[in-house]
């Protein structure tokens, strides 16, 4: 089990002030970043095209590695969705416009349903899907008849969970205007505008390329939305993670508790643009994914509060299903059953 942390209410308020320190989008570092992410993956990009046709095995490593980039350069399109990757709102969009279409996903749609994810981090209400993985507690789960309980449990099955559910999220959930809330309007707008314009580049790329240039960046798509949704799932659904009821809510403690610091080697934290540090993420979206790590670095007082997970701890979020609000913490079908019985999935 992991450490069950005391947040101590008079730290907690300070922590906005101390991240607000970092919110420094700079022209420079996002000009750097841009140049040494697009250009590599282009350049692997061209080279898994060649080769692919000589041996898939030469070709499929680089396509792994490229499904990092394809993921940094998600990043920098979510940076931009929450217009902190540039001091310019103008040169925001245009960037994550651009990214929006190697990665897929239509860039103001999916921002304005992420930014009311930031809204509504581990809200325990019906929209808690909106912008996260779908999640039940104890209690809805047994209410729920036999069908809903088999549905869920298919869902949560860590081989549909993330290797099928990442082409459904992007292929279905972010091409179809299925939020209908008072707010979407513009983006339900941009989405249209963005499947047409998507429609165009891909049409343009067959046929300049072919039909292989399109199966071959699909299959980079589907290797960066593994990745993305593996890094997004263990950042709130970790066992000790934060889930409240609308009513008793706190936003601070949702970002702090409700998130996790996924501790890695830097190398990896530069191929997934610094998403691990979540928590500084969630306690202020307009921090730049370049300066989350030395936030984190220069205030100690992170590494004391935030849910530290270690690649090895993150293994185990993966049989998290259940939100148990007795025990405050994410529990495994196996709990359930233990505790409340398997009659046939039945109420």
């Amino acid at each position: 089990m992991q450490k069950k942390y005391h947040l101590d209410p008079d730290m907690l308020q300070r922590l906005p002030e101390i991240v607000k320190v970092y919110q420094l989008p700079s022209a420079r570092k996002a000009t750097i970043q841009v140049l040494n992410t697009f250009l590599p993956f282009l350049a692997m990009w061209t080279a898994i095209y060649l080769l692919i046709d000589y041996s898939i095995w030469l070709a499929l490593p680089i396509a792994l590695v490229n499904g990092f980039f394809l993921g940094r350069i998600f990043i920098i399109q979510h940076d931009c969705g929450h217009h902190s990757f540039t001091p310019s709102k103008q040169v925001n969009d245009t960037i994550g416009m651009a990214a929006s279409l190697l990665t897929c996903i239509p860039y103001k749609y999916w921002a304005r349903g992420h930014n009311f994810h930031h809204s509504h981090n581990g809200v325990l209400w019906e929209h808690r899907d909106i912008g996260d993985i779908p999640m039940l507690t104890v209690k809805e789960f047994q209410q729920m008849n036999w069908w809903g309980k088999f549905q869920y449990m298919v869902l949560r099955n860590g081989f549909v969970l993330f290797f099928i559910v990442p082409l459904v999220y992007i292929f279905f959930n972010n091409r179809l205007p299925l939020i209908q809330l008072k707010g979407f309007e513009m983006a339900r707008r941009a989405l249209w505008r963005s499947t047409a314009l998507t429609l165009v580049f891909y049409a343009a790329l067959v046929l300049t390329l072919g039909w292989k240039a399109l199966i071959m960046h699909l299959t980079l798509v589907w290797i960066f939305g593994i990745i993305a949704l593996w890094f997004f799932y263990i950042q709130h659904q970790h066992e000790t993670a934060y889930k409240e009821w609308k009513d008793r809510w706190d936003y601070l403690r949702a970002a702090i508790q409700g998130s996790t610091y996924y501790k890695l080697p830097k190398i990896m934290h530069w191929l997934t643009g610094n998403i691990g540090y979540h928590h500084i993420h969630h306690l202020n979206p307009l921090v730049p994914n370049y300066e989350l790590a030395r936030c984190h670095r220069e205030n100690p007082v992170f590494e004391k509060l935030a849910n530290t997970l270690t690649f090895w701890d993150s293994l185990k979020c993966m049989f998290n299903k259940l939100w148990d609000e007795e025990q405050e913490r994410m529990i495994t079908f196996r709990e359930y059953f233990r505790k409340y019985g398997n009659p046939g999935l039945a109420n």
